[in-house]
């Protein structure tokens, strides 16, 4: 079974620097695109990054342009998240997502927090 476990986030600064990792299982992680989402209470979940299955392409909301970086090790079937400058409009529920198989089921995981924070 599809399986996305993601980790790294926690308390910092604002101006300070995080990274994201998200562990694929359970499906051929080097042919999907992946992306990171991210959600604050009473908001809908918002795109902040994707990456192609090669990693040769990349897209980022607005937002977090010029400060955030998505890579991807399809070696070790882990997408990451590189967040630099964060601000406090960053602290949010930070979710990866695979979308997986002829059907294109969207399958999330359980999620990390970041709270941006003097």
């Amino acid at each position: 079974q599809v399986q996305l476990v993601e980790s790294g986030g926690g308390l910092v600064q604002p101006g300070g620097s995080l990274r994201l990792s998200c562990v694929a299982s359970g499906f051929t992680f080097s042919s999907n695109a992946m992306s990171w989402y991210r959600q604050t209470a009473g908001k809908e979940r918002e795109l902040v990054a994707s990456i192609t299955s090669t990693g040769g392409s990349s897209n980022y909301a607005d937002s977090v342009k010029g400060r955030f970086t998505i890579s991807r090790d399809n070696a070790k079937n882990t997408v990451y998240l590189q967040m630099n400058n964060l601000k406090p409009d960053d602290t949010a529920v930070y979710y990866c997502k695979a979308v997986v198989g002829s059907w294109a089921r969207a399958y999330w995981g359980q999620g990390t927090q970041v709270t941006v924070s003097s």
